[in-house]
Formats: structure tokens, C-alpha cells, sequence
């Protein structure tokens, strides 16, 4: 049986134990709170002009990614009419989230080690996608690549943005901290 109190997500434990000392001895920290970490990960889904057909369709894809991130996901609201788009103000166009410390950890390690590699014609993610800042944006085609998502049930198969934050002050080193979690960079 499991014990939640005693509970550490894997890449929680392999960040602690390996991940810091070699990002501690690659870039030469003096102090082990400059070492990068990970900080969030956002996940969204836009239903775009389908939720303007059919406002179930957030809904949909609200359930879709709470099972997908194991946390209630938020409905994501128009801030402005935008008449060419038949949109209004606070209709429903999509989900979001928004994982944090063990979740986040999960998620991670479920993105690169199952859903990643079930994607059609995968040779990696890019390279480029850090703004600049440490942080990294992906996107997947399809959202039935996570196993918490049942394929006969999905009435709609939606993209996924996802978006790692992380302490690092720029993009090699938040590059470094992926690729120790085995983040399958292509370049």
C-alpha cells in the first residue's frame, strides 16, 4: 500500500539526489539556491470557433484535461466581443491549468516517459521553444497521448499547449535542467 505522507514523486527524488549536483558542478554555483528548479507547468487547451458552435465543448475539454493533470482545470473565458469571430464577452473558449510541486513532478514524468513517446512520427521536441527568460513551450496535436484519456469516449480530439516554468535565469540553463529529466530534444 501506498503511504501519501511519505510519498516522493520519482523525478522529485531524482532531481534532489542527481539533477542539482550536476547542474551545481556544469555551471559552477556557489550556492545551492542559484541551482534551477522547476517552478510550474501550465497546461491549455483552446476550443477555439468549436466552443463558439457548441459551448459543451469546453466543457469537454475541461473534463478532458482535469483527468489529464490529476487537478480541477478552469474554464478559460473571452475578455472581449469580437464580432467577425462570433464571439462574446465571457463565453467559454477553453481550459487551463496550472501544476505545482508533487503534481507537477507527476505530470512531467508522465509527458516524457508515456505520452511523448506515443505520439505519431515523434523525433523529439524542439530545441528553440525557451523564451528567453528559462522558461519552455510545447504543443501537442492530440491530447489522447496521455492514458488518462479514454480514445472511445473523446468526442473531440483537441490540441494541448504546455508550458514548463522554471528558475532558470536563461535558456541554457533551463535547457540543462530539461535535458537531466530526460527531455527528448531534437536539436
Amino acid at each position: 500500500m501506498l503511504d501519501a505522507a511519505n510519498y516522493t514523486p520519482r523525478l522529485r527524488g531524482f532531481y534532489r539526489e542527481t539533477v542539482r549536483a550536476a547542474l551545481k558542478e556544469e555551471f559552477g554555483y556557489k550556492n545551492d539556491m542559484q541551482i534551477p528548479r522547476l517552478d510550474k507547468i501550465v497546461l491549455n487547451i483552446g476550443c477555439g470557433s468549436e466552443a463558439v458552435k457548441d459551448s459543451k465543448k469546453a466543457k469537454s475539454a475541461q473534463e478532458d484535461l482535469t483527468a489529464i493533470a490529476g487537478q480541477q482545470a478552469v474554464v478559460t473565458k473571452a475578455k472581449k466581443s469580437i464580432a467577425g469571430f462570433r464571439v462574446r464577452d465571457g463565453m467559454p473558449l477553453g481550459a487551463k491549468v496550472t501544476l505545482r510541486g508533487d503534481r507537477m513532478y507527476e505530470f512531467l514524468d508522465r509527458l516524457i516517459t508515456i505520452a511523448l513517446p506515443r505520439v505519431r512520427d515523434f523525433r523529439g521536441v524542439s530545441g528553440k521553444s525557451f523564451d528567453g527568460r528559462g522558461n519552455y513551450a510545447t504543443g501537442l496535436k492530440e491530447h489522447i497521448v496521455f492514458p488518462e484519456i479514454d480514445y472511445d469516449k473523446v468526442d473531440e480530439v483537441w490540441g494541448l499547449d504546455i508550458i514548463i516554468c522554471t528558475t532558470a535565469d536563461n535558456d541554457a540553463e533551463a535547457k540543462a535542467l530539461l535535458k537531466h529529466f530526460n527531455m527528448p530534444f531534437n536539436s
